[in-house]
């Protein structure tokens, strides 16, 4: 299959992620011709939603600054594109999954349109183990966020009245978590993000 357009990079906010998905289930690979950066062209080939995303360049190199700057991303609804370093894209991974969850959807597009050209397509917690050696320029492209459950704030009040009676507050998420059937880390965040 070929997706040419004359009217800018295809893929980018147009139907053809479509095309791209079936690809991927039927375990066909698929390129992309250089556009006119790394980011949409890893955009194109993430299978990840492109039709709202945002650029956020590098990441701070120091963990702690890292750190803070993904947590600000935590609940960012598009899809993100990160360049990062080869050496720092392990620790990278690992902060996402400890700060945005291990089944948020990820991929680590290295040496684009090159002859080694390769994609990995993942959750984090599938990923992580698998960059550990990984060389050339990297482009990380992560799934938004996604909507708050409507039940939220209900949970949010569930967590206060246990943290009210004594409680702590890293237990009272897991214990509200685990009956309400959603992901502790997420509800950690909006905790937080109080």
């Amino acid at each position: 299959m070929l997706v040419v357009s004359d009217a800018g990079m295809p893929l980018v906010s147009d139907p053809g992620l479509a095309a791209v998905r079936a690809c991927l289930d039927e375990g066909l690979p698929v390129t992309c011709l250089p556009g006119p950066s790394a980011v949409t062209t890893a955009l194109a080939l993430s299978g990840l939603p492109s039709d709202r995303f945002c650029f956020e360049g590098f990441l701070p190199r120091r963990t702690g600054q890292r750190r803070t700057r993904l947590r600000d991303l935590a609940q960012e609804q598009r899809t993100m594109v990160f360049f990062e370093s080869p050496r720092r894209l392990h620790a990278c991974l690992q902060d996402l999954a400890e700060i945005f969850g291990d089944d948020r959807a990820v991929a680590v597009c290295r040496e684009l349109t090159k002859t080694y050209e390769e994609v990995l397509r993942g959750t984090v917690a599938e990923l992580v183990g698998q960059v550990e050696d990984i060389l050339g320029e990297v482009t990380l492209v992560v799934a938004g966020a996604s909507p708050p459950s409507p039940q939220t704030p209900d949970l949010l009040e569930a967590v206060d009245e246990l943290v009210a009676g004594g409680m702590r507050r890293s237990e009272a998420v897991a214990q509200v978590a685990r009956a309400a059937g959603v992901s502790r880390r997420e509800l950690y965040e909006q905790v937080m993000a109080r």
